[in-house]
């Protein structure tokens, strides 16, 4: 009898011994805009997130992963449903993602009170960058101003007298155009906003029309930049008024949707097809091979993702209690497509903007090629409202 107590004791021993040994998942909860007019953005980060885990052995920081998905549908109120039921009842470690900035700062406090990291591949709203600004919140891609900042001075740089700017009502949209005005000190002979997923844009291309300004400067992503390009040139104005946009609005899925229309048109981005290092040389190629299309920018944001988690959690040893030194290794920054990058106390990035030109190669086909750089470890405009250090 003590012999049979003795080997329940032994083999109980055993299997919590077996459990302690058993690694610890990471979850994350990945909501994205995965169908609607906003799908193209959401998939690219999705599929690039992919990709980076492929390349990480479905690891992130030598743990194993789980990831939950979700598709907002581009609503506020599916989104909050989603991060609630990832937050409450499937205890996820980290939340990613979201694409608009309308909808992360819907469910934004709700993440930062449970204490969860929320790592943004897309969405950076002003609110979160200065006075509002959460030890939770880290964004890989950029402050939703930054690229418009870049174009601003590019602009700038041309002497142009006078634009037109047309972006949508909406979060993001209002920070692209405060942005391109930060560094723009010409005449603006009109700001348009209109209402986002909007796609005739007849009234607006009217309006520039008769405003007849020098250049056009317009932030539309997704569906809605497809559709103001295609009408913007035929309706003639792009032999006429020079159109600038920042990368998001003439990335890789707006030149498969419009085509040969796009070539010759400038555009800002953090990230570009050729920067010359070994992490970015192996996402495009195995991006091209995986998905059979170009990656855009939004991918490499996604892949990003990826790798910021993968650093920090081996920082910290996969101890994810140890959420002061997690928020630590990630600002102290990691390895990406666009190198070494670092950010700032706020939780975005310092980093470089490139100039890109739509080109037609040799064999036929449309890319971005990187034509120049705007800024070098450019930081966005709110950080000293942000209290955090």
């Amino acid at each position: 009898m003590k012999k049979a107590v003795w080997l329940m004791v032994f083999l109980g021993l055993m299997g919590f011994s077996l459990a302690l040994a058993q690694p610890r998942t990471v979850k994350v909860g990945f909501v994205s805009t995965l169908s609607g007019g906003g799908a193209a953005l959401g998939i690219d980060v999705r599929d690039g997130f992919n990709l980076a885990l492929r390349h990480l052995n479905n690891q992130l920081g030598g743990l194993p992963v789980e990831v939950i998905v979700a598709d907002d549908q581009q609503n506020p109120d599916v989104a909050r449903q989603a991060v609630d039921r990832m937050l409450k009842r499937d205890r996820v470690d980290f939340l990613t993602g979201i694409i608009f900035s309308n909808i992360l700062l819907a469910v934004g406090d709700a993440i930062f009170e449970e204490k969860v990291f929320y790592i943004s591949p897309n969405a950076g709203p002003s609110e979160y960058a200065g006075e509002q600004c959460s030890p939770y919140f880290v964004n890989v891609a950029w402050q939703n101003d930054n690229l418009h900042e870049a174009m601003g001075q590019y602009v700038q740089t041309r002497r142009f007298e006078n634009v037109f700017l047309l972006a949508p009502n909406y979060p993001a949209g209002r920070d692209a155009l405060t942005g391109f005005k930060r560094y723009f000190k010409g005449r603006v002979v009109a700001e348009v906003y209109h209402r986002l997923n909007q796609l005739d844009f007849s009234a607006e291309i009217a309006q520039i029309r008769a405003a007849r300004p020098k250049a056009v400067y317009a932030f539309e992503p997704g569906a809605m930049g497809v559709n103001f390009i295609k009408q913007y040139a035929e309706a003639g104005l792009l032999r006429e008024i020079p159109l600038f946009l920042p990368g998001f609005s003439a990335d890789a899925d707006v030149i498969r949707a419009v085509g040969r229309g796009m070539v010759g048109i400038y555009n800002s981005s953090q990230w570009t097809l050729e920067l010359n290092n070994p992490i970015n040389q192996r996402f495009v190629e195995d991006f091209r091979k995986t998905y059979n299309r170009i990656p855009t920018l939004y991918a490499s944001q996604g892949y990003d993702t990826a790798l910021l988690l993968d650093a920090a959690i081996k920082a910290v040893g996969g101890d994810l209690s140890k959420k002061d030194e997690l928020r630590k290794a990630m600002l102290a920054g990691f390895n990406s497509t666009r190198g070494p990058i670092r950010f700032s106390p706020n939780g975005y990035p310092i980093q470089n903007y490139y100039l890109r030109q739509v080109i037609q190669q040799p064999g036929g086909e449309i890319v971005n090629r990187q034509v120049g750089t705007i800024f070098t470890n450019h930081r966005d405009a709110y950080v000293d409202r942000c209290k955090l250090r």
